[in-house]
């Protein structure tokens, strides 16, 4: 691989951003500032540890970023909980959402495990 950029678990990150982003932007304006911004730092720092780490050039440094985003991609989980239970989104608008998440979740822990190896 020549750059990040060809991994599929940061592509598919990428996609993620934007639904999270789609998504959140029907949320009530008073979330702006909570929810909806919690949400977007998340996904974005999926994608951005996953390059940061890979531009390292150390295979337990890039482990450790990875870690990173799977913690962030954690709690990016427990905030689409939270929004469904304040009936912010409907089940059906976050399927898609659930589904990347969960793609990428896996995705982190075979790339960590290759890492570690």
């Amino acid at each position: 691989m020549e750059t990040y950029k060809d991994l599929i678990v940061w592509q598919k990150s990428i996609n993620l951003i934007k639904e999270v982003y789609l998504l959140t932007s029907t949320f009530p304006n008073e979330e702006k500032f909570g929810l909806v911004s919690q949400m977007r730092r998340c996904s974005v720092s999926i994608a951005s540890n996953i390059a940061e780490g890979y531009a390292r050039k150390n295979k337990k440094e890039n482990a450790q970023f990875v870690n990173i985003s799977f913690g962030s991609a954690t709690e990016l989980e427990t905030q689409i909980i939270i929004s469904k239970q304040l009936e912010f989104i409907t089940t059906n608008q976050c399927s898609k959402l659930d589904s990347l998440l969960d793609e990428v979740l896996r995705m982190l822990y075979r790339y960590r495990e290759s890492l570690y190896r």
